[in-house]
């Protein structure tokens, strides 16, 4: 059968993002289906069923999933065990010395995943060049081994002393544990990080093996369905830092997984911002149970060399991604000294909020956004779910009355508290970082990302707001552009002037030697294949570094780094000096690419005048209480169309809002780009 369609998926914490790709139309379809979280697997395949294509026409299936981050927030994720070099034991439980114990008098240290009695030692040590100082204790390894097989752990991550230099010992003790506990899942630390500091290698494993279990039984179903339904396609998954990975990978690689969730979001504005010549954004992404605000600068993501989750290091790349718990779901409720608060408890998919009609109680934003009238019933959400005012009003009533005011007064306060914490979140990536956000665009999206864009836009003075096409799903579209990608590092500390050009290029074409073998095995002939190197440098002496490409030409390559690490330490950090530099760590991205869809071009307005399909009565205040906004379908719209606020657009995934003094225009590809009138706004007042 003829594979005609691509599909993408992104399981949220409400809903389940749909978006299938017609590659011979470049038609998009954009939908949603409602979160299952307890059979994750029944959500994916009701997510399928709405798709046009069958399976057996899918060509390829591109998947986000926050099974991993769930396990982890709820630690709930498998009885895990680490072995490390004898004498190095507490490697995980010290971690490192963090200094705001100085001045934080609040601050806790992390809870570690496991207890010391999880902790194991095998006599082995590897030096920081590779050599063997002591071989591995074989008898001492099978000992463990035999430990870690009668006490029922599930999962083990070795971390062996310098083995990013030398591996050797790492994977013979995987040859122990599979013979001796066959049942164990094993992650060896340096096949997932080859660089030195060995709490954060420790870290990465641990983090990996607590999640592999889940993640890896997940996929096993998944696949197991799609093999049923008839998908013999490519299966890909979004991971942390940008790009994709085979499900095979994934299911060996999990911890690539815990920070993909909003990925697909922000590879997808990324795309964006290239196609609209629009090099710098600020994205927001607001779904059911969080919002994820991040940056595009120059067309590209930001990427960190690392990450963390709840304090604890993850070794991996990771695009910059700044999550607060501010959503459609987030719970509307007053704290010990009476007062209001929005979040982050979430009332999820189940039941989800009040208005859904699915046995929810407690007042949410989304219950707000329906009692001010930013949302209707008249429209349903996905096409299936008709919002339900009566219920949204029952259930705002409990809190409106503790405070003394009436319910769309309290629902005002919803949004306002709302809007607060979004332009806090975008604060967090601009000003607190020294970026001014009148320099960028917003780029708003999610279900929940239109109604509250123009307000944080111009609480911050930012000029623009964009709102993509199919803005509800615009995460799992995302996911369509994303590339096939493996990062690969090796550890190399040595002063820039002195690094040898040779024993450089030599570590770099043995990471190209793996990265080829990868991606040949996964089906990218050459001409898909590009491998880019980098470099980290620092200041001597520095504990952070920053991240330059490899000169491409030949020639000076101690003068072209140096010239990049000034002008990127300048443009991260705000100064640069005079001090030796050094290089840390050689870097290898690997990309598979696949084939990017295009956003179509929508039709012009030839004839006729667009016209409002009606007005919604829209809560400014007791004094205003029934302010009234056109109302417009963003499927009747066309390009050059022009929409001056007040106005309501209402699409099949998400609503959008504008206010008086704002004017919305259409641009070709169907995006919605709203110049804010900074000098009004007293909506927000």
């Amino acid at each position: 059968m003829s594979k005609t369609s691509r599909l993408a998926i992104d399981v949220g914490g409400t809903f389940t993002d749909v978006v299938e790709l017609i590659p011979g139309t470049g038609e998009l379809r954009f939908d949603k289906v409602p979160t299952t979280p307890d059979a994750p697997t029944r959500g994916v395949m009701n997510a399928f069923a709405v798709a046009r294509a069958s399976m057996a026409e899918i060509g390829m299936f591109t998947h986000g999933t926050t099974l991993g981050l769930n396990a982890l927030l709820t630690r709930t994720g498998a009885r895990t065990a680490v072995i490390g070099t004898k004498g190095f034991r507490d490697v995980y439980l010290l971690g490192r010395t963090d200094r705001r114990t100085n001045y934080d008098i609040t601050y806790r240290k992390p809870a570690a995943l496991l207890e010391r009695y999880d902790t194991y030692e095998v006599i082995e040590r590897s030096r920081f060049d590779g050599t063997v100082h002591t071989p591995l204790g074989l008898d001492d390894a099978r000992r463990v081994a035999a430990l870690i097989a009668e006490r029922g752990y599930q999962s083990v991550a070795v971390a062996f002393l310098h083995a990013y230099a030398n591996p050797e010992h790492e994977l013979r003790m995987r040859e122990v544990l599979a013979e001796v506990a066959p049942h164990v899942a094993v992650t060896l630390s340096h096949e997932l990080s080859r660089e030195y500091r060995e709490y954060e290698r420790t870290s990465t494993a641990v983090l990996d093996a607590y999640v592999k279990p889940i993640v890896r039984q997940y996929l096993l179903a998944v696949e197991g369905e799609l093999a049923a339904g008839g998908f013999d396609g490519r299966f890909l998954m979004t991971r942390s830092g940008g790009g994709a990975m085979t499900a095979a990978a994934a299911r060996e690689q999990p911890v690539s997984l815990i920070l993909s969730g909003p990925a697909g979001g922000v590879i997808g504005a990324a795309a964006l911002s290239r196609i609209l010549r629009r090099p710098n954004l600020i994205t927001i992404d607001m779904g059911g149970t969080s919002l994820d605000a991040s940056l595009i600068l120059d067309g590209e993501p930001v990427l960190y060399q690392g990450a963390e989750f709840e304090q604890l290091p993850i070794n991996t790349p990771s695009l910059y991604i700044h999550t607060i718990g501010a959503g459609g779901g987030s719970i509307a409720w007053l704290d010990e000294a009476g007062g209001l608060q929005v979040g982050p408890q979430s009332a999820g998919a189940a039941p989800g909020p009040a208005s859904y009609g699915r046995g929810g109680t407690v007042p949410t934003f989304t219950d707000a956004a329906l009692a001010i009238g930013y949302l209707g019933s008249e429209t349903p959400l996905g096409g299936r779910l008709t919002l339900d005012a009566d219920l949204a009003e029952k259930a705002l009533q409990p809190v409106a009355a503790a405070l003394g005011m009436n319910s769309r007064a309290l629902a005002r306060g919803v949004i306002r508290i709302s809007n607060t914490k979004i332009t806090g979140a975008v604060r967090a990536i601009t000003v607190e970082l020294g970026r001014d956000p009148k320099d960028f665009a917003l780029l708003s999206f999610g279900g929940g990302g239109g109604l509250v864009a123009v307000d944080v836009a111009r609480e911050l003075g930012i000029p623009t707001v964009i709102v993509p096409p199919g803005q509800g799903a615009f995460s799992a579209f995302g996911m369509l552009m994303a590339d096939v990608q493996y990062d690969f590092a090796r550890t190399s500390v040595a002063p820039l002037a002195g690094l040898d050009p040779a024993a450089v290029d030599a570590s770099y074409r043995e990471m190209e030697r793996e990265a080829e073998v990868l991606l040949a095995a996964e089906g990218f002939g050459a001409e898909s294949r590009t491998l880019v190197r980098s470099l980290d440098v620092r200041y001597a002496g520095q504990e952070h570094s920053v991240t330059v490409s490899f000169p491409a030409e030949a020639g000076d390559m101690a003068e072209a780094v140096e010239a990049s690490f000034a002008r990127l330490h300048e443009r991260q950090y705000g100064h640069t000096m005079d001090d030796p530099i050094e290089v840390t760590t050689l870097r290898l991205r690997a990309v598979g690419s696949v084939d990017k869809p295009a956003l179509p071009l929508i039709a012009e307005r030839t004839a006729g005048a667009l016209s409002p399909e009606g007005t919604r009565a829209v809560y400014v205040s007791d004094d205003r209480p029934e302010v009234r906004y056109d109302l417009y379908t963003r499927e009747s719209l066309l390009a050059g169309d022009v929409i001056e606020g007040p106005a309501v657009i209402a699409e099949h995934t998400a609503t959008t809002v504008v206010h008086a003094g704002d004017t919305l225009r259409v641009g070709p590809y169907g995006e919605l780009v709203v110049s804010v009138n900074h000098e009004t706004g007293e909506i927000n007042r």
